[in-house]
């Protein structure tokens, strides 16, 4: 994926303050913070070799985000003021967006961010809610959230999907997080490492190639007025394909149970971010469910495999005609090695997850 195609560029930061190489950054997370845009950054950035601390601005370290994924964080924000950061970086969402703008530790931390001449950026409602409230968007063009636009003061740049000026970089939604993030990653270690980060994603192409899905054997299914999705998750989980899954069909109005294969509910995704099920496999062994999907991620997918209860949750699923799906590592670990792709095409991650 070619950010440059995305991004509008102004000012370009030639003043940002000289950093160390291993680059520090910051993530603010609050009840009601958008999931996508949070761990996506969090998940990109790790990635990329940055040290990030999630920091929750709530009074305890587990917050519960916009469409509830439970996200546990590293620290509290207090515990941040005193560090210094090459970049801080905040997630939208509402009502997260409001409580990060009235925490006065994280307003600290940004005023002096910027005092500093130090990256900052914010996505979705963050920019207007947040950065121009603490008025830190004086002089610099900035993007948002399409329902923010109209409260944005400056709008020279609001339709692109990637704004940076100076040290300063926006993006508009959950849609674009993906490209924020790989926007602050050029920024922190230039654009000669963009590959190594963003090949093993699997991005879609940004050459005009046709990235819609394949459908074979397509037939008509059949579900309940609300549908009732599992996701299981495990150590190891690839969190961003847990939180999009998740967020995304919660949008779309369904039924959605994290259920947690450990033997707690609390599990550490591929990237170490923390995420809290909303129950464990054995409560919902016994429940019919319209669709399962399976995230992928290493050693998440192996450890998903052995849950005796988890396949055979699957093999009834699949006897039964019900939906089921899998992304990334899990259609070759899980449902390859089960026999569930028997007369099914399907496609198969193998390295670099």
């Amino acid at each position: 994926m070619d950010i440059h195609t995305m991004a509008t560029k102004i000012n370009p930061a030639t003043e940002l303050a000289p950093a160390e190489n291993k680059k520090k950054v910051l993530v603010p997370v609050a009840n009601g913070t958008e999931e996508m845009e949070a761990v996506i950054v969090i998940n990109v950035l790790r990635r990329a070799g940055a040290t990030v601390t999630v920091a929750s601005v709530e009074e305890g370290m587990q917050i519960a985000a916009s469409r509830g994924v439970n996200i546990v964080a590293d620290c509290l924000i207090s515990e941040c003021e005193e560090q210094e950061y090459d970049l801080v970086a905040l997630p939208g969402g509402m009502p997260g967006a409001e409580r990060l703008r009235d925490s006065k530790a994280l307003k600290s931390i940004a005023e002096k961010q910027v005092k500093a001449k130090r990256m900052i950026a914010a996505i979705c409602a963050a920019p207007v809610v947040a950065l121009q409230a603490w008025g830190l968007l004086k002089g610099l063009h900035a993007t948002c959230h399409p329902s923010f636009t109209g409260k944005l003061e400056d709008k020279a740049a609001v339709e692109s999907r990637i704004v940076r000026d100076s040290i300063l970089t926006t993006s508009r939604a959950p849609g674009t997080a993906f490209e924020f993030a790989l926007a602050l990653v050029e920024q922190l270690y230039g654009p000669e490492n963009l590959p190594t980060v963003s090949g093993p994603m699997v991005l879609p192409p940004d050459d005009g190639t046709d990235a819609r899905a394949l459908k074979f054997n397509d037939q008509e299914w059949s579900t309940s007025s609300t549908p009732q999705v599992l996701v299981p998750i495990v150590n190891g989980s690839e969190e961003t394909e847990v939180v999009i899954i998740v967020d995304i069909l919660r949008r779309a109005g369904a039924k959605v149970v994290v259920a947690s294969v450990e033997s707690e509910a609390t599990i550490k995704a591929a990237r170490n971010v923390q995420l809290v099920a909303d129950t464990l496999i054995s409560e919902v062994a016994n429940t019919k469910f319209d669709l399962v999907v399976l995230p992928g991620g290493m050693p998440g997918a192996d450890r998903l495999q052995k849950s005796k209860e988890l396949m055979r949750i699957l093999q009834e699923q699949a006897e039964e005609g019900r939906i089921y799906g899998a992304i990334c590592a899990a259609p070759a670990v899980i449902l390859e090695s089960s026999g569930l792709l028997h007369g099914y095409c399907g496609e198969l991650r193998s390295s670099g997850i």
